[in-house]
């Protein structure tokens, strides 16, 4: 066991994406399925779920840049449309050209941001606890961390993001080497620059930089459910932040979704409820292989 990140004992790759270093972990063969984290985690969460499915799958999770274990470059711009495209130019790097997605957080926009762009790429997807459309919720603690000057100064000198994510995120206590592992690579000011940049870039407003990237996104969800790509949601009723709102939200959009929702399951979804949770990413995959 890997004593600094418990449980992810994997090969790291590296990729060079325009002068930045991303890494990704590459394991398996077969089907290739994409996992993409959201703020403040990194492919740490994904761990599990890469040791369960690696050994039918082609399981690739990245760390987005500014996050985990790739470069956290200070002058980047880290808006949502970049992040799409960092994930669009590995993917074609290592010569994936279908696959399936499990997304979570800011993962849900950044992987739909790509599957929209490329839906006859998109063989099935996974949503975890995320959105991948517009909303004006969000949660006062949250509002506080968008503020200019005092939110980076929460959220980058008093880690007061990532570091409350680890209880706040989950309804029951994570193993201290566990929470650690998620900070580990978020550990001062400069490491925690994407962190920050992640909040501040949540649109609110038609103003925002990103607002008519996640428009179009949202706009285009239905080329998604048209296509009749089989999509199952995971969903935790305790998430603060993605609440029940968001998960009818993704109803709304794919009424034919398998669903399951876990009333006592946090944010952190693969934390508090992997063992039922496992079984269920099993049977999906196999039921709709082709």
């Amino acid at each position: 066991m890997n004593s600094l990140y418990p449980e992810y004992n994997f090969t790291s790759q590296f990729a060079n994406i325009l002068g930045n270093t991303l890494h990704y972990i590459d394991e398996g063969q077969g089907p290739v399925i994409v996992m993409v984290h959201g703020n403040p985690t990194w492919s740490y969460y994904y761990r599990n779920l890469i040791s369960l499915l690696s050994r039918n799958y082609r399981v690739i999770a990245v760390d987005n840049i500014g996050c985990g274990l790739s470069d956290k470059p200070q002058d980047y711009d880290y808006k949502l449309s970049h992040h799409i495209d960092n994930l669009h130019t590995l993917l074609n790097d290592i010569d994936v050209s279908s696959y399936s997605l499990i997304v979570h957080d800011w993962g849900g926009a950044i992987g739909m941001g790509l599957a929209t762009r490329y839906p006859e790429r998109l063989e099935k997807i996974v949503v975890l606890n995320t959105a991948a459309f517009l909303s004006t919720r969000i949660p006062f603690r949250i509002s506080l961390c968008k503020l200019p000057v005092i939110g980076p100064i929460i959220v980058r000198g008093f880690n007061g993001f990532a570091r409350p994510a680890t209880f706040m995120a989950v309804s029951k206590p994570l193993a201290a080497g566990i929470a650690a592992a998620y900070l580990a690579p978020y550990n001062n000011w400069n490491n925690r620059v994407a962190v920050s940049a992640f909040v501040q870039d949540i649109p609110l407003s038609d103003k925002h930089p990103s607002y008519l990237t996640l428009q179009e996104i949202d706009n285009n969800l239905s080329t998604i459910r048209d296509a009749g790509i089989p999509m199952l949601i995971l969903w935790g009723g305790k998430d603060f932040c993605f609440d029940k709102v968001f998960y009818e939200e993704w109803l709304k959009r794919f009424p034919n979704a398998e669903r399951h929702y876990f009333e006592d399951g946090g944010h952190y979804i693969l934390e508090d409820k992997l063992d039922e949770i496992k079984p269920i990413l099993s049977r999906f995959f196999t039921k709709h292989e082709e």
